[in-house]
């Protein structure tokens, strides 16, 4: 039986392409490849007469850069599918899949944040980026937060969304608790039907209703690389209630559903006092913790409205 989810794949692909990004895949070094969604016009056209290769060289993008950072339960352009759109005419827009998600691999055994940030930072600068802002959902915003403490070069400013600083031991079990779920991977890593069902419905603030067919489906295609991704939540926590917190040189958006199950409100507006006068809090209201897929074009106001804002403040300095 065809697998609904693996059919529209090429559907998904094709509108991608048509919204102004494509797949090109990135080796790190031998062992480790990293899948990004690059824009269209930096990819170099072949000469007349020269055959098309299957790795082309990119150009350095001309616009301001923009790169869109994937959370847990799904790849790169499955979660950033209504936001690509909205934003290439102005940015150029790069979607990367973290390491164990989309196509990207690697054979080294550290599972860290810290690693999935060098990682991204290395492609990165293989494609061209020099300065970029970043856009995180939860798993991806706390790649974001590493990449901004360890690479300021590069990071000019940040927006975060179902997110948090570093996950502690204190605030793992109390969230799983709340939600009653035993442990990150009950959560994160459903192997039924019931648990899919589970972990959309904790996600979301409108109660979604799907055949159980394109669940089992959505299973099969997105939560490959299990053993993996475990070992990915594991490397989330870290032994300590009350962790340092950077100092960021970086403006950083908080911008949340303010019906948010898994990070609640309360954890965005604590995290923007400990972040200081660099950060901004701004919540949308009906959304859940998958606010960019359930409010998408509030979303990307509240976005574009930052990011303009940003720009300006940069060309009158």
């Amino acid at each position: 039986m065809v697998n609904l989810v693996a059919a529209q794949k090429p559907l998904l692909h094709g509108l991608m392409k048509m919204a102004g990004v494509q797949p090109h895949m990135v080796e790190i070094e031998p062992g480790t490849v990293m899948n990004f969604w690059v824009p269209n016009e930096t990819i170099k056209k072949p000469k007349k007469g020269e055959k098309k290769s299957d790795t082309p060289t990119l150009t350095k993008p001309n616009k301001p850069v923009v790169v869109l950072v994937h959370g847990f339960a799904a790849e790169g352009i499955v979660t950033w599918q209504f936001q690509v759109g909205s934003l290439t005419k102005k940015y150029s827009v790069y979607i990367p899949d973290l390491l164990f998600f989309g196509g990207s691999i690697t054979d080294k055994t550290d599972r860290s944040p810290t690693f999935q940030a060098e990682t991204l930072v290395q492609g990165l600068r293989k494609i061209g980026v020099e300065k970029c802002i970043l856009v995180g959902f939860s798993y991806g915003g706390m790649v974001a937060f590493k990449m901004a403490e360890l690479y300021p070069d590069l990071v000019q400013a940040m927006v975060i969304s179902g997110s948090i600083l570093a996950m502690t031991d204190s605030i793992s079990e109390a969230t799983l608790s709340e939600l009653g779920f035993k442990s990150s991977s009950e959560l994160l890593l459903p192997n039924s039907v019931n648990g899919l069902k589970a972990l959309l419905s904790v996600a979301t603030h409108k109660k979604l209703w799907f055949p159980n067919r394109l669940h089992k489906d959505y299973l099969e295609v997105m939560f490959t690389n299990r053993k993996e991704r475990a070992e990915l939540l594991e490397g989330l926590v870290i032994n300590n209630k009350d962790p340092t917190i950077p100092k960021f040189v970086q403006k950083i958006h908080l911008l949340w559903g303010e019906n948010d199950q898994i990070f609640k409100l309360e954890l965005a507006q604590n995290m923007k006092e400990k972040l200081g006068e660099m950060a901004t809090f701004q919540g949308i209201q009906k959304a859940g913790h998958l606010v960019q897929l359930e409010r998408p074009c509030l979303y990307n106001s509240c976005l574009k409205q930052f990011l303009t804002s940003l720009l300006e403040s940069e060309v009158q300095k």
